[in-house]
């Protein structure tokens, strides 16, 4: 595996930092910060609790930016403008610690239904905003394609792709967990070699169960076929707790990556 194996919980975003060691002594190569709750980079005491568990190890580490309550493409001016405030601040604040950063797009709000060109007009000018930052500090803001809730946006990879045409700093995270729930795996493992991020967990198809590898539907030996041909970057087990981190590790060690 070129860039290695990370592990990530954003069920684990109020428990104590403590549970991060055994990131490591589960054999994973790194740590994707989901970066709300006691983990919030932007918060300079939790920051520096962060800081002491990453140098008592030898984890990498990525970043998912916070997304609870926020909507790059809300049509309430003071909600959008604080979407991507925070969404720029994870970015500067993750810059000394990793070159990705992954991010939510926005939803239709019922008022959005009614105008739903605008709304995709304003998460491209959201990401403009958002991609200068990432550049400025050196690093990729990767928009992540979304589960079956119709109200997301970029649940397809030809809306993930359009979404993030032209904009400088912007890349893109697939999450075949998501893909698996609108069923849209086999379109995003064609065009794998163009993700600049991978998330993998498992699920059933109807919702974003999060489950650890071969406890859902998901074909992974075409996944892992996939991304042995075409992927090169981190891959990141998004799971519940260690006990199914250590599950879907071993799947992972038996791909031959």
């Amino acid at each position: 595996m070129k860039n290695g194996i990370y592990f990530s919980s954003s069920s684990k975003v109020w428990d104590d930092p403590e549970w991060v060691f055994g990131i490591e002594d589960a054999g994973y190569d790194g740590w994707e910060i989901s970066a709300d709750g006691r983990y919030r980079l932007d918060d300079p005491e939790k920051r520096r609790i962060i800081f002491d568990i990453i140098g008592s190890t030898d984890l990498g580490i990525t970043v998912h930016a916070p997304y609870g309550d926020l909507n790059l493409a809300s049509f309430n001016y003071p909600i959008w403008r604080e979407s991507i405030r925070q969404t720029c601040l994870c970015i500067e604040h993750a810059a000394d610690l990793t070159s990705r950063v992954t991010i939510h797009p926005g939803y239709l709000s019922p008022i959005a239904k009614l105008d739903p060109g605008r709304a995709w007009g304003l998460q491209k000018d959201a990401l403009r905003e958002i991609g200068a930052v990432a550049e400025e500090y050196g690093l990729l803001a990767c928009l992540e394609n979304m589960i079956s809730i119709k109200e997301f946006l970029c649940r397809d990879p030809l809306e993930l792709f359009g979404m993030v045409e032209d904009i400088p700093g912007i890349g893109m995270t697939f999450d075949i967990g998501h893909a698996n729930t609108t069923g849209t795996v086999q379109e995003f493992l064609t065009h794998i070699g163009d993700a600049d991020h991978l998330h993998l967990h498992d699920n059933h198809g109807s919702s974003d169960e999060h489950l650890a590898l071969r406890r859902g539907t998901i074909n992974w030996e075409k996944v892992a076929a996939a991304v042995r041909d075409s992927y090169s970057g981190v891959i990141v087990i998004e799971g519940r707790d260690l006990d199914e981190a250590r599950e879907s590790l071993a799947v992972i060690r038996g791909w031959s990556l």
